[in-house]
């Protein structure tokens, strides 16, 4: 039972061109782009063209551009491709760019050896992108801009799939839905959040549940649907060590979240923050540590402790890594005792079990997980604001050997850490972060120039 996501991208694809240039080298490059850009997002995009708008497919004049928005905004387009096949069209550009107020890929070929004597160059592609990029900037339409280069090299291909991640990231925060499951541990100072100047600045909505809806619909299902809950506890146990718990326990786990998820496709959330304390083992006789990572692996991030915040940049970092991997909500806990630059990723045991070093070693116990991380490239992030400014910080680190401990860990080295233990005291980040196994950093900061929140990091 997963909470399903599709990741796919409706990528508005409008080639433009200079009408002073034959048009034939501008088609050949079209041609090429086009095949290029299929062959590379496979899944992760569908393209919507404007082969419908005149024999070429490419948006020349400026009176065509209220047609290609209506038709962009009807098929749902969601980032917007304008590559240059020739000088381009600035004014086409900057006017759809504007219209569409989605992500914006500014890009055009390297152009070809110039013909020798006096003819006239090819395309002059990369100066039309100098023109188009103040064009965008007159209009006030942030972009981003992969550098001139042959359809063919790496550039393109990696800068082409970082703005699907950064489309991806972009449209979940502007459709974040956060469901809130009871209110923030007593003492946590540290979560508290704001819940009106979220939706008022951002759009991100809180929908609040109650633990006692959340455990009723689980008793409801225990007690209607136990031949699901049965094959949910028995895929739990399939995947973790469970012989040191009850399987009474491991039932109403298994319904608990089946009712997180229910409540998720009911309230169309991105993700949820719950109270993990006291009141589900009042509920339902459980800890909700492992049940929470295990959610996660199912699609749906949850964050512990009702870390609002938290959730937010799980979220984020789900929808950048668009399904190849999944976040985990950790405290920046203890330094290294022998690596000053490496700081422990801890939590008590809600971190995915996908994520394990050794599979084998994955075990339940008191209704939490126990593993070790794997380690490799780790993205680092927090999403969080105080007195009214908000900003989003990600850095790169990675995993590195460590001294074991108990639930779920991962030491995690840094560039210098000292710079990054006092960006996290100065605030206004908390001992909380949500980390992803990848590359993310500049994913989460061209996606923040589009969502209006400011980049920090400590790099």
């Amino acid at each position: 039972m997963f909470f399903k996501r599709d990741w796919k991208i409706r990528l508005g694809f409008a080639p433009t061109r200079r009408m002073m240039y034959d048009p034939s080298y501008s088609l050949q490059n079209k041609r090429e782009i086009r095949q290029a850009v299929e062959g590379l997002c496979g899944g992760r995009a569908e393209l919507i063209d404007i082969d419908w708008l005149n024999e070429e497919g490419i948006l020349i004049d400026p009176a065509d551009v209220p047609a290609v928005a209506r038709r962009f905004r009807e098929a749902g387009v969601e980032a917007l491709f304008m590559p240059h096949c020739n000088f381009g069209s600035e004014e086409v550009v900057a006017m759809l760019g504007k219209a569409m107020g989605v992500p914006v890929l500014l890009w055009g070929p390297r152009d070809k050896t110039p013909p020798i004597e006096l003819a006239v160059r090819q395309t002059d592609t990369q100066c039309g992108l100098f023109a188009s990029a103040k064009g965008l900037q007159r209009y006030g339409v942030p972009f981003t801009y992969i550098e001139n280069c042959h359809v063919a090299d790496a550039a393109f291909r990696h800068g082409l799939l970082d703005f699907l991640r950064v489309a991806s990231a972009v449209r979940e925060f502007r459709r974040m839905r956060i469901g809130q499951v009871n209110t923030r541990p007593k003492p946590f100072l540290s979560v508290m959040i704001n819940e009106g100047e979220l939706l008022e600045k951002f759009g991100i909505e809180v929908v609040p549940f109650s633990t006692s809806e959340a455990a009723g619909l689980a008793k409801k299902f225990i007690a209607t649907n136990s031949g699901d809950v049965a094959q949910f506890a028995q895929d739990i146990k399939d995947k973790v060590d469970c012989s040191a718990m009850l399987d009474g326990d491991i039932t109403a786990i298994a319904a608990t979240e089946m009712a997180f998820l229910e409540l998720a496709r009911l309230h169309n959330l991105n993700a949820m923050a719950s109270e993990c304390w006291f009141t589900f083992r009042e509920a339902m006789g459980i800890g909700v540590c492992f049940l929470f990572g295990d959610l996660t692996d199912r699609g749906l991030p949850v964050g512990c402790e009702t870390d609002i915040h938290g959730a937010v940049t799980s979220a984020l970092l789900n929808a950048a890594a668009m399904g190849d991997t999944v976040p985990f909500l950790a405290d920046l806990t203890i330094r290294h005792p022998s690596n000053d630059n490496a700081e422990l990723l801890w939590h008590c045991g809600p971190f995915p079990q996908s994520l394990a070093k050794d599979p084998a070693l994955r075990c339940m116990r008191q209704h939490k997980g126990f593993w070790e991380l794997k380690g490799g490239d780790i993205t680092i992030a927090r999403f969080d604001g105080l007195r009214g400014s908000y900003s989003l910080f990600a850095g790169a680190a990675r995993g590195v050997d460590g001294p074991s401990t108990n639930g779920n860990y991962l030491w995690a080295e840094t560039s210098d850490w000292v710079k990054w233990e006092k960006k996290f005291i100065y605030g206004p980040y908390i001992h909380h972060v949500s980390c992803a196994h990848g590359k993310f950093t500049p994913i989460m900061r061209e996606a923040s120039r589009y969502m209006g929140v400011e980049f920090d990091t400590a790099d």
